[in-house]
């Protein structure tokens, strides 16, 4: 299935429990279409979100409110049913916001293109932690709720680990040679794995962030722009070539190519609620919906060998944050316009939990 958007989008996401996939585009829209196997997918809502682009885009509260954020430095919170604003938080962050997560039933966190973290607690209404973890823009993040670890990536080529406890950058990687575009925890949370504009992937053992212990090239010397965690084994890349293919962690190894998108750059990728769709974006301004056991058929089967580069695991954490600086190229335009208004977003917008 394939949806034609009308505009580039930056994010996608889908409907915690039921069949809708939301997208965030290049003109500050966002769309929200229901679909079903062997059916047209349908929009059910369009909203122009933001002034400028929509970057980032997750449906929170059980899935009757979804999040954005823009370079227009807002989030807002938009009612699933009826398209309303529920609450915007002018100036979130001083900069362009480019990522959002989701954490636990009552937090989200936000990054922006200055390489600021944020994290919001949506029972307290404000923002609990605030984390200036790297020098360039938030590519990814991803979150370890056995420990309470927030995990970036960013153009300025290093990986951070926040400690939502203690409120610091309790670890961060040495400078790599290009920047880090996305990343996942793998292996029972014993590997950090991340995604580079050259396509090496990044291997970093838990507990050793300073550098990579293993390092699968593959994939390069195209740009791996999103990494999607299948299980615990095997991850889904997505190339800057349109190709999404299935890959094997320890060993390392691409089992299979199992999708295309297009010529253009895959921009994110996405599971269905009960991982019976993967959901691709690129610059072909297409969301398109892939049929998850049409596209694995097959992949028992490997395809190249594997190649990694060393090892160096260990147990202790890495606490060194002060490597040298390094600025990406791959951020998109931000505006730096100045906004103001209220810190009370989320005085009407309750989470579960």
């Amino acid at each position: 299935m394939e949806i034609s958007l009308g505009k580039v989008a930056f994010d996608l996401d889908f409907h915690p429990s039921e069949q809708l996939v939301t997208a965030g585009l290049i003109d500050g829209d966002l769309h929200l279409y229901r679909y079903s196997s062997g059916s047209v997918p349908q929009r059910v809502l369009e909203v122009h979100a933001h002034r400028e682009s929509c970057r980032a885009a997750r449906f929170v509260n059980g899935g009757s409110a979804i999040l954005t954020g823009s370079p227009d430095h807002t989030i807002l919170a938009t009612d699933v049913e009826t398209g309303s604003a529920i609450a915007r938080l002018e100036n979130a962050h001083e900069d362009a916001i480019n990522r959002l997560i989701n954490l636990t039933a009552s937090t989200i966190a936000s990054g922006d293109d200055k390489g600021c973290i944020k994290v919001w607690d949506t029972r307290q209404r404000s923002c609990c932690n605030s984390f200036n973890a790297h020098e360039d823009y938030i590519s990814d993040m991803t979150f370890s709720s056995d420990s309470m670890k927030l995990l970036g990536t960013s153009g300025d080529g290093t990986l951070s680990v926040c400690n939502l406890r203690k409120n610091k950058v309790q670890a961060k990687s040495e400078f790599s040679e290009d920047e880090l575009l996305s990343v996942v925890i793998m292996k029972n949370r014993q590997k950090v794995v991340c995604s580079s504009q050259t396509g090496n992937i990044l291997l970093y053992s838990w507990g050793c962030f300073k550098d990579c212990s293993d390092r699968f090239i593959d994939l390069s010397p195209n740009s791996v722009d999103a990494l999607l965690k299948l299980d615990e084994d095997r991850l889904i890349a997505a190339s800057e070539t349109g190709l999404i293919s299935l890959v094997g962690i320890l060993p390392n190894r691409i089992i299979q190519p199992i999708a295309e998108h297009s010529d253009y750059p895959v921009e994110r990728l996405a599971f269905s609620h009960d991982k019976k769709f993967l959901g691709s974006i690129a610059h072909d301004q297409l969301l398109k919906l892939w049929d998850m056991d049409d596209i694995l058929q097959g992949s028992g089967t490997t395809s190249r060998t594997e190649a990694t580069v060393g090892d160096s695991d260990s147990d202790e954490m890495d606490t060194d944050i002060t490597p040298k600086s390094r600025k990406g190229t791959k951020r998109k335009n931000a505006s730096k316009d100045h906004v103001t208004g209220s810190q009370n977003f989320f005085a009407d917008l309750q989470m579960d939990g």
